[in-house]
């Protein structure tokens, strides 16, 4: 049972996630790559998740006894770097070992394409259908020493190459002359090298907590939360500090925690980068999001006169409409996002630089930035709910939601409805609410933003009654 979410194949370690079906994913990507013609090299890294390396190992073996030649990135690392090697080496795949921000009993593989894009989903539909071809007597390995000795398997550690390409697109001078005071905290994940490495390099201040490599991340969820990131607010507050920056355990999203200690949801970050990109930098171009991610991007854009597309949930889809409409950055109300000229795909490591250079430039603490854009712009608020469900009560939501089509009765005039991926009212007023189920995660998932905190409140509660929640 190989099958690909938003965000790659995930699987609960022990369970789905084993050698066998590792090696089968392998198998299934090297007759991808036979057939496609492309079946030369393919680079593959892994996190600090339990069986992480080993998993990359046992793919590399199939790799190598098929005849393609795997590049391993020989210590845990970011997944961008992994995208940026994919796109610069012009390798035509690419593979991470993680499970990203899913809790430690679970772990993955994400596949990227060529110019380091997250899969979409019709390339894993692809892989999805060589596997279920493949028999498991089919799958061949050769021993790690073998073909490490033949060249088959090759260890690299390219991380030099992929700060150096954000250092160059960061402002480090100015950085540099603020004398900045910092906050990390890695989560136990990948992130502590890259981004000490950069912000030495820039003078900054560091301190740092829960740098050390815990398979288990300290017993909760590697995900930047308002409820994981206690510990940073503590340290950004107890220190002094300008900013607090975390990132998830593989790197690839970012959490920050503000000089007032106050959490920024990645919808805030999305929002300060964009208008920083804009008013500060010069840029010009559209914004991308997703579809559950805040239409305050909507509202910077219109001030600066430019225009924010919507897009599905899965960040293939924003690199894609990036790429389509020139857009300067792109993002998701979870945590990831990326900016023009770097990598297609979610990096929390280069999101972090660019914060820090946005204090240091505009010479103003992240909380007078965010005022200043409400008082441009004007407001919003969101409220955002989750809730676990059994596969019966799964069965019947999307009955109700995607079959019948049925909404709750709402105290708000609509002005139309969408169903490009789950169900997203639009009111009149300029307020919305979407309810979808995770790709990467058993939960149903409800986002609503409106004009004030007690409507958003207010339509998530009617909603949570209405699919009896």
């Amino acid at each position: 049972m190989i099958k690909f979410g938003t965000g790659g194949w995930r699987a609960v370690i022990g369970d789905d996630f084993t050698k066998a079906n590792i090696q089968l994913l392998a198998k299934g990507m090297c007759d991808k790559m036979k057939a496609e013609g492309v079946a030369d090299k393919i680079v593959i890294g892994y996190d600090r998740r339990f069986l992480a390396k080993e998993a990359m190992q046992w793919a590399a073996e199939v790799f190598a006894a098929e005849g393609i030649t795997a590049l391993l990135v020989n210590k845990s690392s970011p997944t961008p770097l992994i995208m940026f090697y994919t796109m610069v080496n012009e390798l035509p795949y690419g593979m991470m070992v993680t499970a990203s921000h899913n809790p430690a009993i679970y772990n993955g593989i994400k596949v990227f394409t060529k110019g380091g894009r997250d899969a979409d989903e019709k390339q894993t539909a692809d892989i999805e259908a060589y596997i279920e071809k493949i028999n498991q007597d089919d799958v061949k390995e050769m021993d790690y020493d073998e073909a490490l000795a033949k060249g088959l398997i090759q260890e690299i550690y390219p991380l030099n190459e992929y700060l150096d390409n954000i250092i160059a697109a960061v402002d480090m001078k100015a950085i540099r002359d603020a004398g900045l005071r910092v906050a990390l905290d890695p989560m136990y994940g990948v992130s502590d090298t890259s981004l000490k490495t950069i912000l030495l390099t820039a003078r900054c201040d560091i301190y740092t907590i829960h740098d050390r490599h815990d398979t288990l991340f300290g017993g909760k969820l590697p995900a930047p939360t308002a409820t994981t990131l206690r510990g940073l607010q503590n340290c950004v507050l107890d220190k002094g500090c300008d900013i607090g920056l975390a990132t998830d355990g593989d790197a690839d999203r970012i959490g920050v925690i503000d000089d007032t200690g106050r959490f920024l949801h990645p919808n805030d970050i999305l929002v300060l980068l964009y208008y920083y990109l804009v008013k500060f930098k010069g840029w010009h171009g559209p914004v991308v999001r997703n579809l559950a991610t805040t239409h305050m991007l909507d509202k910077v854009a219109e001030r600066f006169g430019e225009k924010c597309y919507e897009v599905p949930v899965g960040f293939k889809y924003i690199s894609a409409k990036m790429t389509e409409t020139d857009a300067i950055i792109g993002g998701e109300s979870s945590g990831g996002l990326t900016v023009k000229g770097h990598i297609s795909g979610k990096d929390g490591v280069y999101a972090a630089a660019l914060l820090v250079e946005m204090i240091a430039v505009t010479g103003k603490k992240l909380s007078e930035i965010y005022k200043d854009i409400e008082e441009e712009c004007g407001s919003i608020f969101m409220e955002e709910r989750d809730y676990k469900f059994s596969h019966e009560k799964k069965a019947a939501m999307t009955k109700t939601l995607m079959e019948e089509k049925k909404i709750p009765e709402l105290p708000f005039e609509i002005d139309h409805i969408s169903y490009m991926d789950g169900c997203k009212i639009y009111f009149k007023n300029g307020g919305w609410v979407v309810t979808r189920f995770s790709g990467t995660e058993p939960l149903l998932r409800i986002f609503c933003e409106m004009p004030t905190a007690e409507e958003a409140k207010t339509v998530s509660e009617i909603y949570e009654k209405f699919l009896d929640l």
